[in-house]
């Protein structure tokens, strides 16, 4: 939640006063609702939502929805979390609509998302490159975006992964003159779950456009702050958040004018699903995307298959 003292930060302390004093709920409890209940204002927040009055049952469905995969600017939740979330969020609105913050219930139809396997979602190559090319890089925050989003699709690092980096995780002239290089791709060293560590190339387009940034705009964001290793910084000189990578994205994405839904992960779906469908093994892609089971990798197959069968259904004359 935000620091400023707006009508939405105002109406969840009412509810965890309500939770504490009048219905004495334990400690345990409450911080697990205090937990999930912020990352549901953040994302409130992200969507220029300041006062529960203002929230629509589309917002709360999104939110809902995205808990699986980090669409809503999370960490992706396990289905048990993500169900306890949902029905944090639906408490706080029966309350808000019983102390007449609101209207009515907005969130009495929303449901937990589906424990089922859910197939990624994959952006067509053409709205990836749409996306890329909105991003204005005239200055030097939008060199930073460009480099952020070229380089999540060019690796399909995890959003975590993307802003703990350093810039000495880069090698191979990602951050030199590429006339110096021994003429192999550049490649990033990440840090995944569990503290696995991979290496992953970088492709040619976010190279040009991480050398962009460290030359032309990451020097002038890092005299704001007091000095750091960061590769992607805030506007302050400090390391950026997660939630601002995921509002570039979204802001690059509104401008190119992409109607799916699109979130950092989405292009990490994409980068698995379009190297599968460029006749990359899936064993590659295992471990590039830093995988523990192959099984994982395994969905975008599916979805590579579910592409052929529409096709074939499409253009083969005995089809139907």
């Amino acid at each position: 939640m935000s620091e400023a003292r707006t009508p939405l930060t105002q109406q969840v302390t009412a509810y965890f006063q309500h939770l504490t004093i009048e219905r004495g709920v334990a400690a345990n409890t409450l911080s697990a609702y205090r937990r999930d209940i912020e990352r549901y204002t953040r994302f409130l927040e992200l969507n220029g939502v300041s006062d529960a009055a203002h929230v629509t049952p589309q917002q709360v469905s999104e939110f809902a929805q995205g808990l699986r995969d980090g669409a809503d600017g999370g960490a992706a939740l396990t289905a048990r979390s993500a169900a306890r979330c949902v029905v944090a969020v639906r408490g706080l609105h029966k309350f808000w609509a019983l102390e007449r913050f609101t209207v009515d219930n907005t969130a009495s139809d929303v449901r937990p998302p589906a424990t089922g396997t859910r197939l990624p979602k994959a952006l067509a190559i053409a709205d990836v490159q749409s996306i890329l090319e909105a991003v204005p890089v005239d200055t030097e925050a939008g060199l930073r975006d460009r480099a952020l989003l070229e380089f999540l699709y060019s690796t399909g690092a995890r959003i975590s992964e993307a802003v703990g980096l350093d810039v000495d995780d880069l090698h191979q002239a990602v951050n030199q003159d590429a006339a110096e290089s021994d003429g192999g791709p550049a490649v990033v060293r990440l840090l995944g779950k569990g503290q696995k560590e991979r290496v992953v190339p970088v492709g040619s387009y976010a190279t040009a456009a991480l050398q962009a940034y460290l030359v032309r705009g990451r020097p002038v964001l890092v005299s704001k702050g007091k000095g750091t290793a960061a590769l992607f910084l805030n506007q302050r000189g400090g390391r950026l958040s997660r939630q601002s990578a995921w509002s570039i994205l979204k802001r690059a994405a509104e401008r190119a004018e992409i109607r799916a839904e699109v979130s950092p992960h989405t292009l990490r779906h994409s980068f698995a699903t379009h190297l599968i469908e460029g006749g990359a093994d899936v064993r590659v892609v295992q471990e590039l995307l830093g995988h523990s089971s192959v099984t994982t990798t395994q969905v975008y197959t599916m979805v590579t298959a579910d592409t052929l069968r529409e096709i074939y259904a499409a253009a083969h004359p005995r089809a139907h």
